[in-house]
């Protein structure tokens, strides 16, 4: 029976290789199959005739009422809502392949979508009441009610704590107060899930989520942001004042909003990250077409060093991307409790391999790929969003990198009244974090450590497996070395996270890598699947020499004097050595 209480990448910080979680790699069932052929289709209909509106769209900055329309029709919106209440049903893995699909024609499509079941309406899937589901379901099915998540406000983007919206009990009611700003779907909503403060102030400042309608008098937005990509998604700050908000409308425990928002947010990134695969499969097509039709000294440049070594990574890239992205689904799917690490790790992984795919993609159209009558800026526009919205990649680096060192913590006996509240001050936003890794760290005191090795690994890939069982073992011993070095002054050193973070990011996405080609050769024949072992070989090698650099740099490394160029820059306004 599979222990849904276990996360691999955790119990990696502690030597442990959980096999069982990621193996075999996990595929659709044949009915997730059968209903996601037609709709696929569907989505390549719908899109393929909008086709040439896309660009005329992103000029004007919006999707076309009737376009919107047309989505709705096709149960767009009801993509992960249950039958029986009028949607599709999809499970994550389903929803994040049909978000993909999506992707691989229009990113402002893609993220309407998203914004919707991703984020908007999650928190209903996960802790609405019966009562709240049979009110809002069938709305939200048919697009009647399209659904917005509002966070971030300004001045607490990723900083919780900093949030000023408020929600008084007034007795009868909450009384809402505050603003939320570049909220997608800001301007087509009608159900918003929103985060008030219903407690004290301060880095602890307790939370709470709630359903609103548009239909609640003092409920307004702004007009639609300019912005640089997704121009044809629809952005824009929400206002609440004095909304009279019912009691009946609390999503979720009072005062856990905080944590109600993590959990949306990880439950849904697997949609992000099958978007971020769906631009990069488009990608790989439109850069093998140009280099192959283009041509220059005589031959196509698809026949040149350089292109071809640009192009095998995108391919290793996206194949890896897909791995992790697929694992991560299937978890939420499996009904794992824990899930968060690996979630932010895909999140991290995807938007960055979908950066670097992009760049090159533009970097072998050429001129061509800086004209407008190509679609490579207006893709290179669009992608950039990814490593900024539903958690920043920085943020989440912090985040990976603390809970694996809380995990760690645990087990350092002698470093547990020295970890404890170190993140209250300065930085009091990594405090909502730190506390959220730390409950979800309990467990990991009584890890078992029978597994070292990656067995489950197909014997073509002994080689690959080897090298990951090394790096595990090195892994701990980072992870050990930097608490003991730096102590309370963890915070203060952020270029150490994000080395131990980088290192977690490569381990897992490798497993996944590895578990997936063994899955192809176990149906294939070793034979049949060179090419998936040639992508395993390759990520194994890029892996280890990134992994080897973070470790060599936890003593070795000029940090220091990094920080002391930046401070001197930000206190003299700028860059200060003019030759002039």
């Amino acid at each position: 029976m599979t222990d849904t209480s276990v996360s691999f990448i955790r119990s990696l910080c502690s030597g442990q290789i959980e096999q069982d979680v990621i193996f075999p790699f996990p595929s659709l069932s044949p009915a997730e199959r059968e209903l996601l052929t037609p709709v696929l289709a569907s989505i390549d209909d719908l899109l393929g005739d909008a086709a040439g509106d896309f660009r005329k769209w992103d000029e004007a900055g919006e999707l076309p009422a009737k376009f919107v329309k047309k989505m709705k029709k096709f149960g767009l919106f009801s993509l992960i809502i249950p039958e029986e209440a009028g949607g599709l049903g999809m499970g994550n893995m389903a929803y994040s392949r049909t978000l993909q699909q999506v992707a691989r024609h229009d990113a402002s499509v893609a993220v309407t979508i998203g914004a919707h079941s991703s984020i908007g309406m999650r928190g209903l899937k996960l802790y609405g009441t019966d009562e709240q589901k049979a009110q809002y379901y069938d709305r939200l099915a048919s697009g009647e009610l399209i659904a917005a998540f509002c966070l971030t406000e300004p001045g607490a983007g990723s900083d919780a704590a900093a949030v000023r919206t408020t929600a008084e009990d007034t007795g009868d009611h909450y009384l809402l107060n505050g603003q939320k700003i570049w909220i997608t779907n800001g301007g087509l909503a009608d159900f918003f899930t929103v985060f008030a403060k219903t407690g004290e102030s301060g880095p602890r400042a307790r939370l709470s989520a709630f359903i609103v309608t548009r239909d609640m008098e003092g409920v307004t937005n702004s007009p639609h942001e300019d912005k640089m990509g997704i121009r044809a998604s629809s952005t824009t700050t929400v206002y609440f004042d004095n909304v009279k908000v019912p009691k009946e409308n609390l999503l979720g425990p009072l005062h856990g909003g905080f944590k109600v928002a993590m959990n949306i947010l990880n439950s849904g990134r697997s949609g992000l990250g099958g978007g971020a695969v769906g631009m990069m499969k488009r990608l790989i097509g439109l850069t093998s077409e140009q280099a192959t039709v283009r041509t220059q000294f005589g031959k196509p440049i698809a026949e040149f060093g350089l292109i071809k070594q640009k192009i095998g990574h995108m391919v290793v890239d996206c194949y890896a991307a897909e791995a992790a992205v697929t694992v991560v689904a299937a978890l939420s799917d499996q009904g794992y409790d824990d899930y968060s690490v690996e979630a932010a790790i895909t999140k991290v992984f995807a938007s960055e391999a979908l950066w670097r795919t992009a760049d090159e993609a533009l970097q072998v159209a050429g001129g061509n790929g800086f004209m407008k009558e190509y679609p490579y800026e207006q893709i290179m526009r669009d992608v950039r969003i990814n490593r900024i919205f539903e958690g920043t990649n920085e943020v989440l680096r912090l985040f990976i990198a603390l809970t694996a060192l809380n995990d760690v913590g645990q087990r350092l006996k002698e470093m547990a009244s020295s970890l404890k509240g170190i993140f209250d001050d300065p930085i009091k936003g990594f405090g909502v974090l730190y506390d959220y890794a730390r409950k979800r760290a309990l467990w990991a005191t009584n890890i078992k450590t029978e597994r070292t090795t990656f067995s489950k690994v197909h014997v073509a890939l002994r080689p690959q497996a080897e090298v990951f069982e090394d790096l595990t073992r090195d892994l701990g011993a980072m992870a050990d070395r930097i608490l003991r070095k730096h102590g309370k002054a963890i915070i203060e050193k952020q270029f150490a996270m994000r080395r131990m973070a980088d290192v977690m990011i490569d381990l897992f996405v490798m497993a996944c890598v590895l578990s997936r080609v063994t899955a192809t050769i176990e149906e294939k024949g070793v034979e049949n699947a060179t090419p998936e072992i040639e992508i395993a070989q390759v990520f194994a090698g890029q892996a280890k020499g990134r992994v080897l650099r973070n470790f060599r740099k936890i003593d070795e490394n000029d940090d220091e004097q990094i920080k002391r160029l930046a401070e001197q820059a930000c206190s003299t306004g700028g860059y200060r050595w003019d030759t002039l």
